[in-house]
């Protein structure tokens, strides 16, 4: 299938192992089991998918905000795995919503509520104090928004955030000293206390571009190093503190524009 959507052209391909792929202007957005919502074929989703798991039990029903939707693959996990979950998701492209939905039916009664809106514009709308779980994973044209990863915008999450609740921020790096991932984990860390990072070993040695998972709370954040060596690839549970450094947080008025991933990256 193929649609004109906001963001470019979006198709949906069914691959050879049942699975579906939704790209646009031929970047891989999503990758989606309906008959298995709980198979996630992404390396870094599969990262968020064990965070979730351990800060959050099974059948439990828990409140999650997403900022970025695409194929709304986390979300149907977490409806698959905590049914009677509240979740919302801030998807600025309605016509890419409509075609997902129309190609990629969501289970009726899942709970997810997707509002045509970019997670800055968005979250001020979602109360204080609702959620368990934000996830951020935005991207445009394979670049993370710089307005999502500022300060400002880390304390709109804490706000929406219930005590002791979880940020979740998927961000991409590979360049030379990880200046991007090192600022925003700096941004990160002062809005919410410590956490660790979850990437492969050659990206944070800055040998390979790729995805790396910021998780923060101000709480503790549970050990993810027995699921890091298991998964295939395996990633590495860095402590937050490491990875910022001495680098200072980001604000608004720096525009910090992340590196973009060199054509192709995601294109498989």
């Amino acid at each position: 299938m193929e649609r004109k959507v906001g963001s470019g052209t979006a198709t949906v391909e069914a691959e050879a192992d049942g699975t579906f792929v939704l790209r646009v202007d031929g970047s891989l957005q999503s990758q989606i089991d309906l008959a298995d919502p709980t198979n996630l074929a992404f390396e870094y989703v599969r990262r968020i998918g064990d965070v979730l798991d351990a800060v959050a039990p099974r059948k439990q029903p828990v409140s999650v905000v997403h900022v970025g939707g695409a194929g709304l693959t986390l979300a149907r996990y977490v409806a698959a795995t905590r049914p009677r979950s509240r979740q919302i998701v801030l998807e600025p492209d309605e016509d890419l919503t409509e075609f997902v939905r129309e190609a990629l039916p969501v289970p009726k009664r899942a709970g997810i509520k997707v509002r045509p809106t970019s997670g800055r514009a968005g979250l001020p709308g979602i109360y204080a104090d609702s959620a368990d779980v934000v996830i951020v994973d935005a991207f445009v044209r394979e670049a993370v928004p710089a307005n999502l990863v500022t300060s400002e915008f880390v304390a709109e999450c804490v706000r929406v955030l219930r005590p002791g609740g979880v940020l979740v921020h998927n961000l991409i790096d590979g360049s030379a000293g990880l200046a991007f991932i090192r600022r925003v984990a700096a941004t990160v860390r002062a809005g919410l206390g410590e956490g660790v990072v979850l990437a492969e070993r050659k990206v944070l040695r800055g040998k390979g571009f790729g995805n790396v998972v910021l998780v923060a709370s101000p709480q503790p954040v549970p050990d993810l190093t027995t699921s890091g060596r298991r998964a295939q690839p395996p990633y590495e549970a860095m402590p937050l503190s490491e990875l910022a450094g001495k680098a200072e947080p980001l604000t608004d008025t720096e525009q910090f524009v992340s590196p973009v991933a060199p054509a192709g990256t995601f294109g498989r």
